[in-house]
């Protein structure tokens, strides 16, 4: 991700990022076999952020593309909508993006 994908990403600058948010990748999901955690989504969900906030003025789409234990598709889809909202993250922290942009994610994928 460091080496290839984020490099390329920031290189094509694009005006508006789409995400197809698969989350079978979680250690509790035999599907994906990668192993992740919550904590990897949401490292994820920050550097497209970054990258929005770079050359998409802060403009993201996410859609649920998969994840089948629902405990783990929980726990990961919440990490990642924090991050989408600016809440409870570094990058909200420190690159000023404000969380009440993002107000709307939460209530609409929990509504």
């Amino acid at each position: 991700v460091d080496d290839t994908w984020l490099p390329r990403l920031h290189e094509f600058a694009p005006q508006m990022v789409f995400v197809s948010a698969g989350f079978d990748a979680h250690y509790e999901d035999d599907l994906g076999g990668m192993r992740l955690f919550e904590k990897d989504y949401a490292w994820v969900t920050e550097q497209i952020m970054k990258v929005a906030a770079e050359s998409a003025e802060r403009r993201v789409v996410s859609v649920l593309e998969g994840g089948y234990v629902l405990s783990s598709l929980a726990r990961s889809v919440t990490a990642h909508l924090k991050v989408l909202a600016g809440i409870e993250t570094e990058l909200a922290a420190v690159s000023g993006i404000d969380s009440a942009a993002f107000s709307m994610v939460v209530p609409l994928a929990f509504g």
